[in-house]
């Protein structure tokens, strides 16, 4: 009871987290939701839990290239374990033209993976628009455990910036744009903010769908009864790879407690906290906010977010500075839900870049992929479309 009330408190003093989820005035004042985009959800979809949960489990028939491993070192050896690495799987164009191609690294969300569906997705677009495409795996994730000893969490930003190193020493490409998913939307926002006007020539642009950017106020929204059934999701898989680490790296996580955590919160606080190097969850979620640098974005940045995303809540401090900031594109969307954003099929392609802008009902990808084209010269725009 005390969470609840706590939660209930949180968004009653992010002054207009309630009002913003039951589509009430602030919502129809574009000066406090930012941009309000025409949206029309797919039949039947115009809830956000719906949306969310047709997101997630609407299967996809896309068959991926078979990809190149590329290893990058995080963090040094720890307690004496190795040292960590992100495994990202790479789907480079032909090597005459890849460096010149925009290079798409593709960054998942909490307790996702490199296979999750919106970045199997996202690649499957890119490829086809001619661009190169990273997808990266946070520490530990997709079936990685014995890469890091260390965990990850949504203050890994530096984790992006070491694979954006190696992808620019390895393969010298000119151009890369980073695409992060809920809480990889986190770690994309936090390292470009944190890199600001220091950040790699190389890069050119940036989006964040339904990025976890205040993390107090939706780690609390979490727990509310209505959205007990995500927080249940995440806490399952993520209390399950604790429980393999005890087994795996018994000198780190051999006496973690793990049997009287029952929210994101209490994991927060028994586990990212403690091995993640942050006081408490309250430290971990104020040092961890993009929010905080969110005027700090010094690229041309895409944030896509629904006003009725069941459990991500902008605060308007935050939306306030996104629209302040000339390189950030703020698309608010009455509906969508969580990394969603499900709307009416379409039989043909959509634009001038013909069947990679085609419009299969996942509204996100499609605006993601136009602005990621508009990022790159016209002329190699063209020629990438084209697949030359």
């Amino acid at each position: 009871m005390e969470e609840v009330t706590r939660a209930r408190d949180l968004e009653a003093d992010c002054s207009s987290a309630a009002e913003l989820r039951r589509g009430s005035s602030a919502v129809n004042d574009e000066r406090a939701a930012g941009r309000l985009v025409e949206f029309i959800p797919r039949r039947w979809l115009r809830n956000g839990h719906l949306q969310t949960l047709a997101g997630n489990f609407l299967p996809r028939k896309i068959t991926l290239p078979d990809p190149e491993p590329l290893l990058v070192e995080v963090d040094g050896p720890v307690s004496g374990y190795g040292p960590s690495q992100v495994l990202c799987y790479c789907h480079w164009q032909p090597q005459a033209v890849r460096h010149e191609r925009l290079t798409v690294v593709l960054v998942h969300g909490l307790e996702g993976s490199s296979n999750s569906q919106y970045i199997v997705g996202n690649t499957a677009r890119a490829l086809a628009a001619g661009m190169n495409v990273v997808r990266m795996n946070m520490r530990s994730c997709g079936g990685t455990d014995h890469l890091s000893p260390t965990i990850y969490h949504s203050g890994r930003s530096g984790d992006v910036g070491r694979v954006v190193e190696a992808i620019i020493k390895r393969e010298r490409v000119e151009s890369i744009a980073l695409v992060g998913y809920s809480m990889g939307g986190n770690l994309v926002l936090k390292y470009l903010g944190e890199m600001s006007t220091g950040a790699p020539r190389e890069l050119k642009a940036a989006v964040g769908v339904s990025p976890l950017m205040d993390l107090a106020a939706s780690s609390a929204t979490l727990h509310l009864p209505g959205n007990r059934i995500y927080e249940w999701h995440f806490l399952r898989g993520m209390l399950a790879r604790v429980r393999r680490r005890k087994v795996m790296y018994p000198r780190i996580y051999g006496d973690a407690q793990v049997s009287a955590i029952r929210s994101m919160r209490d994991f927060d606080n028994a586990i990212v906290a403690r091995y993640g190097g942050f006081r408490d969850a309250e430290d971990y979620y104020a040092r961890v906010a993009s929010s905080q640098v969110a005027s700090s974005l010094s690229v041309p940045t895409l944030i896509v977010h629904s006003i009725d995303d069941p459990f991500i809540r902008m605060l308007p401090g935050t939306r306030e500075a996104l629209i302040a900031n000339p390189n950030v594109t703020l698309l608010e969307t009455r509906h969508g839900g969580h990394c969603a954003f499900l709307t009416d099929l379409a039989s043909k392609a959509n634009g001038r870049f013909g069947a990679a802008l085609k419009d299969d009902g996942r509204w996100a990808e499609k605006r993601l992929l136009a602005f990621l084209l508009q990022s790159i010269a016209p002329r190699d725009a063209a020629e990438a479309a084209s697949g030359s």
